[in-house]
């Protein structure tokens, strides 16, 4: 299965704020809901004394809490700094160059077939793909030597006329006047799942825009969430794919943003341009 074969059947596309006070009420005397002018000065004063006391004593072993290890285990031997989280940058530049506009010359590590895998995903997520001329170039950019007859035939079989009249596209994937066709791919995340050498296997989680703008529209641009699996090998310095698939989700709950008009979708397709991807 390749990135083609989902584009039917897109799935559905916040914050949080607030303030909180914490309320402090000290011992009433009997009977006085309110406190305060039947209250006697001195044990009043002795416990508003022992309260700051206790949080002053509360917030010193904290902060000293904190702070401990920053110096005394400085010249310790043992104590390793933890590791990085899975999901952090690797800081590595991801690319080198680039080819028909896809960025290419990736690092030779699991960083490197990272970012390979999300720029490629991008590639194969975007409205090129429904010009044959287009598609091919992509393809060929990024497909292994050994795989590219069988991913063409592929890729070729799924964006086929039929589905280009279905989504309401002519014979060479251009919209309709007045109309803007929207198919972007926005990488999430990846991660390895298998890797040696010079083969890698890498999964990126994406998100998606897909439809046709205009008043005229019976496609209205949708986002979607798919997650692409993608192996790749090391051949002439660089990353190169094998194979491809996805499935649908991980998908989030949809917010409540109110929906935009499809000239400001429009717009918005046409202004923003995407990014290189980096692991």
């Amino acid at each position: 299965m390749s990135l083609g074969d989902e584009h039917g059947a897109r799935g559905e596309d916040g914050g949080y704020g607030g303030t909180g006070q914490t309320r402090t009420r000290l011992p009433d005397s009997a009977g006085d809901v309110y406190g305060g002018a039947r209250r006697g000065g001195r044990s009043s004063s002795r416990s508003l004394v022992t309260v700051v006391g206790v949080v002053v004593l509360l917030i010193a072993a904290i902060a000293f809490a904190n702070r401990g290890g920053d110096d005394s285990d400085a010249g310790a031997d043992g104590g390793s700094k933890p590791e990085a989280a899975s999901t952090a940058a690797s800081g590595e530049r991801p690319v080198k160059s680039k080819s028909a506009g896809i960025p290419t010359g990736y690092a030779h590590s699991e960083q490197g077939a990272q970012s390979a895998a999300a720029n490629y995903t991008v590639a194969l997520g975007s409205d090129g793909m429904f010009n044959t001329v287009k598609r091919h170039e992509i393809v060929q950019t990024m497909a292994d030597p050994g795989a590219l007859d069988q991913l063409q035939a592929g890729f070729d079989a799924d964006y086929s006329a039929e589905l280009l009249k279905n989504i309401g596209l002519d014979e060479n994937g251009g919209a309709p006047s007045g109309s803007t066709f929207v198919n972007r791919t926005l990488p999430v995340g990846t991660k390895v799942t298998s890797s040696s050498t010079d083969a890698a296997t890498v999964e990126v989680w994406c998100n998606s825009l897909f439809g046709l703008t205009g008043d005229a529209s019976t496609s209205p641009v949708t986002n979607g969430w798919f997650t692409v699996t993608m192996k790749l090998n090391w051949t002439n310095d660089d990353w190169k794919v094998l194979q491809t698939s996805q499935k649908t989700g991980p998908t989030p709950v949809n917010g409540d943003n109110p929906v935009s008009g499809t000239d400001e979708i429009g717009k918005a397709v046409e202004e923003f341009g995407g990014f290189t991807y980096a692991r």
